[in-house]
């Protein structure tokens, strides 16, 4: 029982952070029906400016995610009018071949930089673990956990209660009736991808702790993140955080009750289960 217990919470931890890298793909698939290949990469990236800014200027990498969720955005918003504003139109199969380039490129650039070396982050809270209740608890994944929910909540206020929100809501559902309404779509659309570039770094950040650092890691996260929304329904920001949450059971469980090599299969059975039996998602709507 204390193993199951132990299962658990350890896959609604991982799954946390699985589900904050699935909103920010979800919302630019809802928006703009962008198929980002190189969202992962946007992941790794944060993961490396968490390693070095705690290398290169001692700052704790939970703390330093204020430098790089701003900084995601703006590179977000500078991808998007330069490379992807002119692509967008010609169709969903056109932005999955662009964005697969685009992480070919970064990926390698990252490889050519950084070299493919495996780092981690060594912490000195890390070491002994939290025990409520006798659980363990890993201090790092703890941390991203609360902050992977204060993330998750400031994104619902800001869809729900701001005008950039409903905005971004409205362009999801109807662009062309969100457009007569007077809504800058095209504007809209970068911010929306902003947002989601944002998003990735930040949970980059929140996992750099807790996950080897290499320029390719990139590849596995958005595998994981494609099943993620596939699990919660295209588009549905609550569909995502509920596929995040049932990723991270599934691995974790997997791992302990199956085996630790293929507790990643298990979750891409999981998804073609879903896929099969329901195919627009658990919370999509659409019949199965």
């Amino acid at each position: 029982m204390e193993t199951l217990v132990q299962s658990i919470v350890s896959g609604v931890l991982t799954g946390s952070l699985y589900a904050m890298i699935g909103v920010g793909l979800t919302i630019v698939f809802g928006v703009m029906r962008i198929i980002n290949m190189a969202h992962g990469d946007m992941v790794m990236l944060g993961m490396y400016g968490a390693f070095w800014a705690h290398v290169a200027w001692k700052i704790d990498p939970f703390l330093s995610i204020i430098v790089w969720m701003p900084v995601g955005f703006v590179g977000g918003l500078i991808v998007f009018r330069f490379l992807l504003r002119k692509i967008v139109p010609g169709g969903e199969l056109n932005t999955l071949l662009y964005t697969a380039g685009l992480s070919l490129f970064v990926a390698n650039l990252a490889l050519l930089v950084w070299t493919g070396n495996y780092r981690t982050i060594k912490l000195s809270y890390a070491i002994m673990p939290l025990r409520p209740l006798g659980i363990s608890v890993p201090i790092p994944l703890a941390i991203a956990f609360a902050m992977a929910i204060l993330l998750t909540a400031g994104l619902y206020w800001l869809l729900v209660h701001t005008d950039t929100g409903r905005a971004i809501r409205a362009t999801s559902q109807e662009p062309e009736a969100a457009a007569l309404m007077g809504i800058n779509v095209g504007r809209i659309s970068m911010i929306t991808f902003g947002l989601g570039t944002a998003l990735a770094c930040g949970a980059g950040v929140l996992l750099a702790p807790s996950l080897y650092l290499y320029p390719t890691v990139g590849e596995i996260l958005v595998t994981k993140c494609f099943v993620i929304v596939v699990l919660g329904g295209l588009g549905s920001v609550p569909g995502a955080i509920a596929g995040g949450l049932l990723l991270g059971l599934a691995e974790s469980l997997g791992a302990v009750y199956v085996s630790v090599p293929y507790k990643d299969a298990i979750g891409f059975v999981l998804f073609l289960l879903v896929l099969l039996f329901r195919p627009a998602g658990l919370l999509g709507e659409g019949k199965s």
